[in-house]
């Protein structure tokens, strides 16, 4: 199941930000600056063409697991996912660092909120999903749910996906009606 979750994910962000599609490629440059928890986020570390470049290589893997993870569900080898038991420790300290990454991504300044107070309707779905993958991750890890716990990774990285398509369709990521519409000098 590990094969088709990955392969479903690589496949989609792959294809979505190799080709640019409706500015995702710049805008997963934007908001991977934005959520650096210490640096400047304004510093240029890689540029769009980089994660266009690393996104084609999700475009070509991709497939080949996902056909891969297909073929061993379609001849039967796969179980459920199970994990071996995870020592208590290990989830709080997981727990905490999922409450310190959400609590910073939901204060005033924080990306999900920005993205929440930007958004439309689909957008609101993608945080609200994203937040709750989250939060579903760390209690299926806790239980010991493998299968769930791919699930919630799944659906929170397809939700994040969301958030990378842009909402004005047929504008470059950034502009406004404004700038496009100026008198050149």
């Amino acid at each position: 199941m590990f094969s088709v979750a990955w392969g479903v994910f690589a496949t989609a962000f792959g294809w979505i930000v190799a080709t640019d599609f409706r500015g995702a490629a710049q805008r997963f440059h934007r908001l991977s600056h934005a959520a650096m928890p210490f640096g400047d986020a304004d510093a240029p570390v890689m540029g769009v063409g980089f994660f266009r470049l690393l996104a084609g290589v999700f475009a070509l893997i991709g497939p080949v697991v996902l056909a891969g993870g297909f073929m061993d569900v379609w001849s039967g080898e796969v179980e459920p996912f199970g994990l071996p038991p995870v020592p208590v420790w290990f989830v709080v300290v997981e727990a905490a660092v999922i409450g310190a990454v959400l609590w910073r991504a939901w204060r005033r300044s924080g990306l999900l909120r920005r993205e929440w107070e930007a958004g439309n309707g689909l957008r609101r779905a993608a945080v609200a999903g994203v937040t709750a993958s989250l939060v579903a991750f760390v209690v299926t890890l806790g239980l010991g749910g493998g299968t769930w716990m791919m699930a919630s990774w799944l659906a929170g990285g397809l939700c994040g996906l969301a958030l990378l398509l842009d909402d004005r369709p047929g504008k470059p990521s950034g502009t406004t009606a404004a700038s496009t519409d100026s008198p050149a000098s």
